[in-house]
């Protein structure tokens, strides 16, 4: 498969809906992930991300026009010792139990499915960094109605192991615009990864749709010794 250049993509395409990046800096130095959100209704819209521990959770921006916080309002990003765990929803705290518990990745997430937003049944896209002893590896996962199907399950999962220096896999909920919503398809895209946190998260940024886009969080870890930086970036200010 050919790679990409995720700006490009993301530039091309108005509404990918929620998306995860995971990948290596080009020097090879640092484990990267960019996760966004994008929201066609008010009530998608009215969000920011904020800090919570070492992770982040979305919380409404105006708390008085919050409508439904169900399936918008989770923790997108947690820690848990070697493992940065990156969704697009609750399922997040599932991994991390899971993990917690002694089950891999994808063991966790055998007792979860898509969203119950018919006729969207919005996609569950998930992915766990795992840094330790200088390594690095990940893993992303798709769950996903079968065509539209609401009664079967989709379950994909992925694992790129050891991570290369300046590539990333991307996975995002839609594949475009449109009622209802189409699934991702196929497997995470391979993109490149290059520049600095700023650069990357600026250029992230501006490639989203201007209408759409809500937040954006990028983090870059080193894998030597597992610090970390972050960005966050709140179209709702």
């Amino acid at each position: 498969m050919e790679v990409k250049n995720l700006c490009e993509l993301l530039g091309a395409n108005p509404y990918p809906g929620r998306g995860i990046m995971i990948g290596r800096s080009e020097d090879g130095a640092y484990a990267v992930t960019a996760y966004f959100i994008m929201g066609r209704s008010a009530n998608s819209r009215n969000r920011v991300f904020v800090t919570e521990g070492e992770g982040i959770r979305t919380e409404a921006f105006d708390p008085s026009k919050m409508e439904d916080p169900s399936l918008i309002i989770y923790a997108p990003v947690r820690v848990l010792g070697c493992d940065t765990i990156v969704t697009n929803g609750d399922q997040t705290d599932t991994i991390y139990d899971g993990l917690e518990s002694g089950k891999t990745f994808e063991q966790s997430l055998r007792c979860r499915e898509f969203e119950p937003d018919g006729p969207n049944f919005t996609p569950r896209i998930s992915g766990v960094m795992h840094i330790e002893n200088g390594e690095y590896d990940y893993c992303m996962s798709i769950l996903k109605s079968n065509r539209g199907d609401s009664s079967s399950c989709q379950r994909y999962t992925f694992s790129y192991s050891p991570a290369v220096s300046g590539e990333g896999r991307f996975i995002s909920t839609y594949v475009s615009d449109g009622n209802p919503l189409p699934s991702f398809e196929g497997e995470p895209i391979p993109v490149t990864v290059s520049g600095t946190i700023d650069e990357v998260t600026d250029s992230i940024w501006q490639a989203l749709n201007e209408d759409n886009k809500v937040s954006l969080f990028v983090r870059f870890i080193k894998i030597a010794d597992g610090t970390y930086e972050t960005r966050i970036v709140n179209k709702n200010q």
